[in-house]
């Protein structure tokens, strides 16, 4: 009998790797669904037909000052064309020039590149227009808009704040804390302080069971988010859904929450995945941009295991491949994973010591992977630093079929296995045969 050759995203290409023939496979996919053809024709349809708004040109005027916040490099967001459309309507309003600011989304991000911010919005839309990062431990660029009712202290950057438009792009996925990103997400927590940004990725946040993937309504993160949007005033968005290979599969611009609540229902209709039952090993699929370094690949393995059934059982292993050429990565949030992952002792201490004494932001996700790893290993596929791996509690593996004798070993010949191809863009939802 042939044994089947799966194959799962690594960098920019492929890693291929055979199961043993005891194994009972699972491959969860997201639906397939058709790409729009014409990208560029979709976004001008969005944006001339806008969900509960007028369109751009209508609202902007000749003398406005305008903010557009676009995502940083480790989204896939396709904002060359949405940056391009925006424009387009801007001048067709009036706006001149030297009044629109192009503010980069990084949250506690690295700032990006000139490379970074040219292969984002094009060679020419960076030299014509100002295109800044965020600022989030700058108090001179930022403005305080107050706390929310649920305690969320509002700080965000002044060209956004004082722009008399501000527009927002951004991709609709499922999202850890956010339920899905996209929507206000973009501008209030990629444009903001990090007082903000350190209040919703605290512990009571992510340890609240209604901070799930998938889940929109009542959740508290996505409640805080939408509320500092609205108090630095985001007017308008464009969003897209995409597929596995960054096509756009849907795209709607307009009201910042009218327009992301119509993309998350086709988002979830894409998105959403039933699997029949929990999995001794599960591998999911990275690829470029997000496994260019460990922090954002480790977001899969959280993924997986925070759906609203972890896919994992408990003991058991979460094999995620990612080159994580930049290492941790170099961004302040980044620099703080890592030190209080290589510096505790051991799982519990980052547990306890977050829970008692929080952290700032980027440490969130220290606390995130000290929850799975509370549950199950985590082994990194080709990194090309082990050792920040290890230092990370998180086993290297040069290869898959080491990766896969390593968990064999303790699951068995015959273990369940899990293969989540894209798992960003997956969320397998267990649901035992017989429930709907």
């Amino acid at each position: 009998m042939t044994v089947p050759l799966y194959r799962i995203p690594y960098s920019r290409s492929f890693l291929e790797f055979q199961l043993p023939a005891e194994m009972h496979v699972t491959v969860a996919e997201s639906r397939a669904v058709e790409p729009i053809a014409d990208e560029w024709g979709a976004i001008q349809d969005a944006l001339a037909q806008p969900v509960s708004s007028p369109p751009l040109h209508e609202l902007a005027r000749p003398d406005d000052k305008v903010c557009i916040v676009f995502t940083d490099s480790t989204r896939s967001s396709p904002d060359h064309l949405f940056v391009r459309g925006l424009l387009a309507e801007l001048q067709q309003a009036g706006v001149k020039d030297k009044n629109i600011i192009l503010l980069c989304a990084t949250g506690m991000h690295r700032p990006s590149t000139q490379a970074e911010k040219v292969n984002k919005l094009g060679a020419d839309v960076v030299k014509r227009y100002q295109v800044i990062d965020n600022e989030p431990e700058n108090p001179a660029v930022l403005v305080d808009l107050g706390v929310t009712p649920g305690g969320t202290p509002v700080q965000v950057h002044r060209a956004a704040v004082e722009s008399d438009i501000l527009i927002a792009t951004g991709i609709v996925e499922p999202h850890q804390y956010a339920g899905y990103s996209g929507g206000c997400k973009t501008l209030a927590v990629g444009a903001a302080g990090e007082a903000l940004i350190s209040h919703t990725h605290g512990p009571a946040f992510v340890d609240n069971p209604a901070t799930r993937l998938g889940s929109v309504m009542g959740n508290p993160f996505q409640e805080a988010v939408t509320e500092a949007a609205r108090r630095a005033g985001l007017r308008f968005i464009i969003n897209a859904v995409l597929d596995e290979n960054k096509r756009i599969l849907r795209v709607r611009a307009g009201d910042p929450e009218g327009a992301f609540q119509i993309l998350v229902g086709f988002a979830k209709s894409v998105y959403e995945v039933p699997v029949p039952t929990q999995y001794d090993i599960v591998i999911g699929g990275v690829g470029y941009p997000k496994d260019t370094n460990l922090y954002q690949a480790s977001r899969a393995p959280s993924y997986l295991f925070f759906a609203p059934v972890p896919v994992v059982r408990p003991g058991g292993f979460l094999i995620i491949p990612a080159r994580c050429e930049e290492g941790v990565g170099d961004g302040v949030g980044e620099q703080r994973f890592l030190k209080a992952m290589r510096d505790a002792p051991d799982i519990q201490f980052i547990l306890d010591d977050a829970r008692r004494n929080g952290y700032p932001p980027g440490q969130q996700r220290a606390f995130v992977m000290a929850k799975v790893l509370e549950m199950a290993r985590v082994v990194i596929v080709g990194s090309e630093y082990p050792d920040l791996v290890a230092d990370c509690k998180m086993i290297p593996a040069a290869t898959m079929e080491a990766a896969l004798a390593l968990a064999g070993q303790e699951t068995g010949a015959a273990s369940d296995v899990l293969i989540v191809p894209h798992a960003m863009l997956t969320l397998p939802i267990v649901q035992p045969a017989g429930t709907k």
